[in-house]
C-alpha cells in the first residue's frame, strides 16, 4: 500500500474512533430503582421506628411527588447502589476518564476539623456527564467497599438530593465546594478535569476575600434549574436566616437536626421569617419529631422553593461553611410542605400545621 493510502486509513480509524467515543453513552447519571436515567431524584429515608430504618420515599419528575420505594436503601439493586455503580466498578476496574470525590464533615475513617464545613456529598464524572448527590448521612458511603450504606446510618431519618449534570457544569460546582470548604476524604480526580474539583480534593483551597458566600444556578442535564447556596465560615451567620431567607425574599419553614447543643431559635426579627420543623409526617406513616430526623431541608410557604440543605440552624454552625441547592419546583414544594407536621413559632410554643 502506498505511504497516501495508508494515511488515509489512519486518518478513516482516527475518525472512526473519535466518532465512536462521541456516540458511548455516559454511565454517571442519577438512576432510580429500574436503574434507569433520571435528571434528578430526591430520597427521604424512614427513620428506624417500627423497624422501617431502611425504608425510603422517592420522588423525581415523573412521580409527581412521593413514592414509597419497594427496595432497602442500602440494596444493591436500589436508587442509591444504581447511581453509585460507576464509582463501585471504579473502585476494582481504574477505567480512564472517570473521577470522584466524596466529602463529609463526618467521614467513615477519620475526623474532620471544624474548620471544614458541615457539609456531606459524593461527586462523581466522566468526560461527558456527571452527578452532585448531596445528603445528610454520616459516614456514608463507606470507604471504597461495595457495601456502601454505613450500619449507623439506619438510626434517623436522612435527605438525598441527586441531580445529573453535564461535565462543564463541573467548574461551577467545584468553586461552590470551595466556598463550603468541603472536608474530601476520598477522591481520583483526572489531572484534565478542572482545578476547582482538584483543589477541593487537595483540600488546598478556600476563599480569600468577600464576599464570603456564593450562589450560582446550575442547570441539569435536562434543562432544569437549581440554584446552589454556599456560604465559608467568615460569613459568620445561619445559612437559613442570613443568606436563603434573603436571596429568595420569602420566609422558609426549616427542617434540620432536633439534638443540637445551642440550637437557634425561630426568627422572627427579620423581614422575612424562619421557622424550626418541629415534627414531619411522611406520607401514610406516623409522624415523627426532629431528633429522630437528621435531614435537612427547608420550603417557602406556598410550597414553590425546596432546598436540601448541609446544615442545621445551630449557633456553633454560623461560623461554618455549609450549603444548599434549591429548586423553584411547585410539585417538590408541596411535597415538603405537606410533610410539616409541627413548627416553632417566635414565641417558643409549637404550632401543627
Amino acid at each position: 500500500m502506498e505511504m497516501s493510502g495508508c494515511k488515509r486509513v489512519i486518518r478513516f480509524l482516527i475518525g472512526v474512533g473519535l466518532l465512536f467515543q462521541l456516540c458511548e453513552p455516559s454511565a454517571v447519571k442519577c438512576r432510580n430503582d429500574d436503574g434507569t436515567e433520571v435528571d434528578w431524584y430526591i430520597l427521604y429515608k424512614l427513620p428506624n421506628v417500627n423497624d422501617a430504618g431502611l425504608s425510603y420515599l422517592y420522588m423525581d419528575e415523573s412521580t409527581k411527588g412521593w413514592r414509597l420505594s419497594k427496595e432497602n436503601i442500602n440494596s444493591k439493586t436500589g436508587t442509591l447502589a444504581n447511581t453509585l455503580k460507576p464509582l463501585l466498578d471504579f473502585y476494582s476496574t481504574k477505567v480512564e476518564g472517570f473521577g470522584y470525590l466524596l466529602y463529609s464533615d463526618q467521614p467513615p475513617q477519620e475526623n474532620a476539623a471544624s474548620s471544614f464545613g458541615h457539609s456531606k456529598g459524593v461527586v462523581m464524572l466522566d468526560k461527558k456527564t456527571g452527578v452532585w448527590l448531596s445528603h445528610s448521612t454520616p459516614k456514608f458511603p463507606t470507604y471504597r467497599k461495595k457495601d456502601f450504606w454505613p450500619t449507623s446510618g439506619t438510626a434517623n431519618a436522612q435527605t438525598f438530593l441527586c441531580v445529573t449534570y453535564s461535565h462543564s457544569t463541573f467548574k461551577d460546582i467545584g468553586l461552590q465546594l470551595m466556598y463550603i470548604h468541603a472536608y474530601s476524604y476520598d477522591s481520583d480526580i483526572p489531572t484534565t478535569f478542572y482545578n476547582e474539583l482538584q483543589c477541593v480534593a487537595q483540600r488546598s483551597c478556600y476563599p480569600k476575600k468577600t464576599p464570603w458566600f456564593s450562589m450560582r444556578s446550575l442547570t441539569s442535564l435536562k434543562g432544569r434549574e437549581f440554584t446552589s447556596f454556599a456560604k465559608y465560615k467568615r460569613l459568620g451567620d445561619d445559612l437559613y436566616s442570613g443568606l436563603i431567607a434573603s436571596s429568595l425574599q420569602q420566609s422558609l419553614y426549616v427542617k434540620s437536626w432536633g439534638k443540637m447543643r445551642q440550637p437557634l431559635a425561630s426568627n422572627c426579627s427579620i423581614p422575612h421569617h424562619v421557622y424550626n420543623v418541629k415534627e414531619v409526617q411522611l406520607p401514610k406513616k406516623q409522624p415523627f419529631s426532629d431528633t429522630v430526623d437528621h435531614s435537612k431541608w427547608c420550603v417557602t410557604p406556598d410550597g414553590g422553593w425546596t432546598c436540601i440543605a448541609d446544615m442545621n440552624r445551630e449557633k456553633s454552625q454560623a461560623d461554618r461553611g455549609g450549603g444548599a441547592i434549591c429548586t423553584n419546583d411547585g410539585t417538590v414544594g408541596n411535597a415538603f410542605y405537606s410533610l410539616i407536621k409541627m413548627y416553632e413559632p417566635c414565641e417558643g410554643l409549637h404550632v401543627e400545621l
